[in-house]
């Protein structure tokens, strides 16, 4: 699929068919979503410019991740879309070249949506790429943040549950530990775009009266890496209370089975004794002996547990 954006007059207009790009002018944007390799083809030809290929574009080396050449500007982000609970990593690539952006990506991603919607309803802010690239950056900070918002919300959750006493801490373990992977994920993405508006801001090709709008970004930026940490921070928290809180409920149960242990002993060692198979003990031909020792041992127990109870240990 392959959506053209160009300007004609005071409005932005958009083709779908891949032949037009011979003949239309003014193209701001072409973004492509899973192209064809004809259409993928076309564009390079048509539009002097060199597609990477997914496995590229995921690449994590520097040099793939940025580069420039020719006056034209190539920058690979990953993008994350949120699927059942877990986020899903999705590479795109841009190429700025004559005011001209190319988008290149092979899901369906709800921030090129919205740009396309914001294209639609506000045409005169967009009048070249460059305004595009800018676009999408700004929005995808925007879910970016809801996304962090959204964490926040679960973590006090769980703090609640906590404080009402919960005692499944082996799901609330799992939660939290998935819960860290997705801060850690949302954290990652993050960094790699502030690394591409970091290279953008000392680029001699991106204008200078949009590096700006590119400071602005970043600062949101770095507000929001500031507040992934502060949530991992809280998970690590909540996660050392659930641990603490386990093995206090683990204590407190050994506590018990050592108090009927020890409770226990008195009866034992009655028993014991009365168990010797000595010729001459005291009681051993009483008609009674048998039920004296079964008071003897319920008494001894009972003082025990009621000595344990005065001091507070159970």
């Amino acid at each position: 699929m392959i959506r053209i954006f160009y300007r004609e007059g005071d409005k932005v207009l958009k083709e779908t068919d891949v032949k037009k790009l011979s003949v239309l002018e003014n193209i701001i944007w072409v973004d492509l979503q899973s192209p064809s390799s004809d259409e993928e083809e076309w564009v390079e030809s048509k539009c002097d410019i060199s597609i990477q290929t997914p496995a590229e574009i995921a690449e994590i080396e520097s040099s793939s991740r940025y580069f420039e050449r020719n006056n034209e500007i190539t920058c690979n982000s990953t993008y994350l879309r949120l699927d059942d609970g877990q986020f899903s990593k999705h590479p795109v690539s841009f190429i700025l070249k004559k005011s001209t952006l190319y988008t290149f990506r092979q899901a369906e991603l709800s921030t090129f949506a919205d740009v396309n919607r914001k294209i639609k309803t506000n045409n005169e802010i967009f009048n070249s790429g460059y305004d595009v690239m800018m676009s999408i950056q700004e929005t995808r900070i925007d879910l970016d943040a809801d996304m962090i918002e959204k964490v926040s919300h679960e973590i006090s959750g769980f703090s609640k549950l906590l404080t009402t006493g919960s005692n499944k801490y082996s799901e609330l373990l799992l939660e939290i530990t998935g819960l860290q992977e997705n801060t850690m994920t949302l954290r990652e993405s993050i960094i790699d775009k502030q690394r591409v508006l970091s290279y953008l801001l000392k680029s001699i090709n991106f204008p200078e009266d949009k590096k700006g709008r590119l400071r602005i970004v970043l600062k949101d930026i770095n507000s929001l890496i500031e507040h992934s940490a502060f949530n991992f921070e809280r998970l690590e928290y909540l996660q050392d209370t659930i641990t603490g809180l386990i093995n206090i409920e683990q204590n407190r149960i050994m506590k018990r089975f050592t108090v009927f242990s020890i409770a226990f002993l008195p009866p034992t060692l009655i028993s014991g004794i009365f168990g010797m198979n000595f010729v001459v003990m005291p009681m051993l031909s009483s008609e009674w002996g048998f039920f004296a020792s079964i008071v003897l041992m319920m008494l001894s127990s009972s003082i025990v547990l009621l000595i344990f109870k005065r001091k507070g240990w159970i």
